[in-house]
């Protein structure tokens, strides 16, 4: 006879906090609104990736009680999110040639207001810098470097393409109809250590502020708009694999085409096996890179020999000087590990194609960040052979 399934009271209390926790989350509407309004948020990223909560503000709102607040009760490092665009015309160079950040964070050269400043750390002197480097009437000779705020230059296509607070400040001040900026600060506990999802409901509670997630808003935003588009369908025979149905997608904001192989009938009912390619030309065509050269081919023989539906995204870099980035002076340093494992657009080709449970097809243990949004889940995974 089976024993009955007993709740113990750890288990009861565990559960009891988990649902705490997660009655707190705030619908990403409501926090668009208040950052409409004027209002501070906290928005929290997946577990899989920093698993950690910023407060944030829209920059137009960045006033010295804002600036003063994240500083003394936040505590983590008080930077600026702005687009690709606004970092352009302020002639912002990235604060490293080489970004070996593991989560890919754009940091530029710090900055300062070049008037209207004394020291420039006080609230009052990095709001003013702040104002001064998201007002569109000024530019590059209105600021000085180094400096004491840290712009950040978010992704094009915000979350869709990176999972991460930069990306997420300038999207909730886009959809709030406000200047695409905010300002953003890590949450710390008191003794210095990093806030998680329990500290940062407490927190919220005790400062009237509203939590949302990341997740949350690539799911909002999957769901009112489109990046990517089919625009090419055909049968395609490989030497690595037979027979399969090529798709290409193209990324509607910067016009990148992207290959996807696929091969049976996929049903969202049941695990797809997926693989994730980031294009390596040295690797893919020349045979450089040991341990990748045969990448593509396992792929696409592991996809033929699975009992199930297979997919192969081939996602291309949409720099149109990365060849030369990627084999010049660093030509020596694999920057495929840590460009960009978020894959965005691919989850959105994935999405478009009928996938929704995937086993991933990869040597890697790292956890694509954010997929949880997009309505994807990683139910397995197989190593290449």
């Amino acid at each position: 006879m089976k024993r009955p399934y007993l709740v113990t009271p750890d288990a009861a209390a565990k559960a009891a906090v988990d649902d705490a926790t997660t009655s707190a989350i705030s619908p990403i509407e409501d926090i668009i609104e208040d950052a409409r309004n004027g209002r501070p948020y906290i928005l929290v990223d997946a577990e899989d990736r920093e698993n950690e909560g910023d407060v944030i503000i829209p920059a137009q709102f960045a006033t010295p009680d804002q600036i003063n607040f994240m500083a003394r009760f936040a505590r983590g490092l008080i930077c600026l999110s702005i687009t690709a665009e606004r970092a352009r015309q302020l002639r912002l160079p990235p604060m490293a040639a080489e970004n070996r950040e593991g989560m890919g964070t754009a940091f530029t050269v710090s900055i300062e207001a070049k008037e209207g400043v004394t020291t420039g750390i006080s609230a009052h002197d990095r709001s003013h810098t702040v104002a001064v480097a998201v007002d569109p009437t000024k530019g590059p000779d209105d600021i000085v470097s180094p400096g004491h705020v840290f712009p950040l230059v978010a992704r094009d296509g915000g979350v869709l393409v990176r999972a991460g607070h930069t990306e997420a400040a300038v999207d909730i001040s886009r959809l709030a109809g406000l200047n695409p900026a905010g300002v953003i600060c890590e949450i710390m506990k008191d003794d210095g250590s990093m806030a998680r999802l329990p500290d940062l409901v407490a927190f919220a509670q005790l400062h009237g502020l509203k939590i949302g997630t990341i997740a949350d808003l690539i799911a909002y935003r999957r769901r009112t708009e489109r990046q990517v588009e089919r625009v090419l369908e055909t049968p395609f025979e490989s030497g690595f694999g037979g027979k399969f149905r090529m798709v290409i997608y193209r990324n509607i904001l910067d016009r990148t085409e992207h290959v996807v192989l696929t091969k049976g009938r996929i049903d969202p009912d049941k695990p797809t096996l997926v693989r994730m390619h980031r294009v390596d030309f040295a690797a893919d065509m020349l045979g450089g890179a040991a341990e990748r050269r045969d990448y593509v081919q396992k792929s696409l023989a592991a996809i033929t020999g699975f009992d199930g539906a297979g997919v192969a995204v081939f996602i291309r870099d949409s720099n149109p000087s990365w060849l030369s980035e990627r084999y010049g002076a660093e030509a020596n340093v694999d920057h495929g590990a840590n460009v960009l494992r978020d894959y965005g657009v691919g989850a959105q080709i994935l999405l478009d194609l009928g996938v929704r449970d995937m086993v991933l097809l990869s040597n890697s243990s790292t956890v694509l960040p954010g997929y949880g949004g997009y309505g994807l889940k990683i139910v397995g995974r197989q190593d290449l052979a």
